[in-house]
């Protein structure tokens, strides 16, 4: 099976002098489900970003489903990244618009001329919107300004609007760090399940420890550009936690390590 992304010895460096990665190599394959772990300024942004080139890298090469993005221009790059979807911290939602036309921003990639210029979609589109508006259970909203809803429900449409690019591999940039812990939860169990079920590959960016832990299939843990871990969940040891985010597990935790539910601290 090929990997849908490949990292063969990528570099960014910035002009300030900031090595932001450094000789990153790194496969994914086609339903893993990982989180990307490090403290502020480890490089997990600029890693996520690389991928679609929304950032241009420094040295090195990434491959998304067999291409070289880093080639790819024009036409061919927007189709790679129709490839792709995002999910970021804040959301990234036109508030104005309902929530349905939200999610359908997702088919803006596939559609040429006037009909995106002027959001004229498809009935099997609009339907599919509406069947995972139904999923996520914000089948009542449909209609509502998205400005309306809460931080949890502005997640949910930017999950749907991203599986609405039948995307093979989905980026989530922080996605519950603006979110209280019982949202936080829904998200991360609907990204979850949600590729899980497609068979799609998704690259989580988080502060929080205890999440990566429970959720994850694999874990990459980055420090000052360079991956330092790359393993299953209960492979990440105390030892390799210290050396990831420079102090100790239980550090990283609120009310120390005994307590019986932890709750992490966001590490920025």
């Amino acid at each position: 099976m090929k990997p849908i992304l490949k990292f063969d010895k990528v570099s960014k460096y910035y002009p300030n002098g900031v090595h932001a990665l450094n000789q990153v190599s790194l496969e994914v394959m086609e339903g893993e489900f990982v989180s990307v772990i490090g403290p502020s300024g480890s490089g997990k942004s600029t890693l996520l970003r690389a991928i679609n080139r929304l950032i241009p890298i420094s040295g090195g090469t990434v491959w998304l489903d067999g291409q070289a993005v880093s080639e790819l221009h024009g036409k061919k790059l927007r189709e790679q990244r129709r490839k792709v979807g995002m999910i970021f911290q804040n959301y990234n939602l036109v508030y104005s618009l309902s929530v349905l036309q939200n999610v359908l921003h997702g088919r803006l990639g596939y559609m040429n001329g006037w009909k995106g210029v002027f959001g004229i979609y498809s009935e099997p589109d609009k339907r599919k919107a509406l069947d995972l508006l139904k999923e996520l259970g914000l089948e009542q909203f449909s209609y509502n300004r998205t400005s309306d809803l809460s931080g949890g429900q502005k997640q949910r449409v930017g999950i749907a609007r991203a599986i609405m690019q039948n995307p093979k591999l989905l980026l989530c940039d922080e996605p519950i760090a603006s979110l209280d812990p019982s949202s936080a939860k829904t998200i991360m169990e609907l990204l979850h399940d949600m590729t899980q079920k497609r068979n799609i590959a998704c690259i989580v960016n988080l502060h929080q420890l205890d999440v990566a832990l429970k959720y994850s299939t694999r874990i990459i843990g980055l420090s000052k550009g360079e991956i330092v871990f790359d393993g299953t969940p209960d492979q990440l040891t105390d030892e390799m936690i210290e050396k990831i985010y420079g102090t100790s597990r239980e550090n990283l935790m609120i009310g120390g390590s005994d307590d019986e539910e932890k709750d992490t601290v966001d590490c920025a």
